[in-house]
Formats: structure tokens, sequence, C-alpha cells
């Protein structure tokens, strides 16, 4: 059984930065891609992917946080480093290891861009 915990989040200013944590109960970054994805608020739609580390180390990013929010890792623990923050991107944030569908999740974390 795979834990993750997350932790960061909070409320920054428009163009400040902010890095989410995310702690796995054990070495997983050999067998699982890790992503990230986030919920804005009042959406009805389900998570939307904001980027993933892949098991080999690869990134790929959705458009609008491409450039602006990076992913690393280290030891047991995948980061989301964010830049240039955006009103837009308030939401709840998840990390994930494995699949959408069938992997494991992060408790959320709440970031909240607002002046």
């Amino acid at each position: 059984q795979v834990q993750l915990v997350q932790s960061g989040g909070g409320l920054v200013q428009p163009g400040g930065s902010l890095t989410l944590s995310c702690t796995a109960s054990g070495s997983i970054f050999n067998r699982y891609a890790m992503a990230w994805y986030r919920q804005t608020p009042g959406s009805e739609r389900e998570r939307d992917w904001v980027g993933t580390l892949t098991s080999d180390g690869s990134t790929r990013y959705e458009n609008n946080v491409k450039g602006r929010f990076t992913i690393s890792r280290d030891k047991n623990t995948v980061y989301l480093q964010m830049n240039s923050l955006k009103p837009e991107d308030t939401a709840v944030y998840w990390c994930n290891a494995g699949s959408y569908s069938e992997g494991y999740w992060g408790q959320g974390t709440q970031v909240t861009v607002s002046s």
C-alpha cells in the first residue's frame, strides 16, 4: 500500500512562488509515474492534469503551466515548484502515483493566488 502525504500550499500573491511536496511511504519512483492534478473552485470537472514526472525522470506539463511549473523528485519526495503564479492557478492540488483511475493520491492541498 502506497501512502502519499502532501505539504505546502497556502496563500500567495500573483507573481509569487510556492512549492508543494508529496512524500511517499516507500521507494516508488522506479515503479510509478508521479503526477500533479488540480481542481479549480466551483469546477464540476474532474481533476485537471498539471504535469507528470515519469519513472525514467522525464517531465511533461499542461500548456498553461509549462515554463512556470517544475516537477522534481528527491529520495521519496516529489515536488511541484510553481513560479509566476496567477489567480487562475488557485485550486486544490493533488499528487498521484500510478494512474488517475487506479493510482494512489495525496490528501490534497489548497493553493490560493490572490492579492
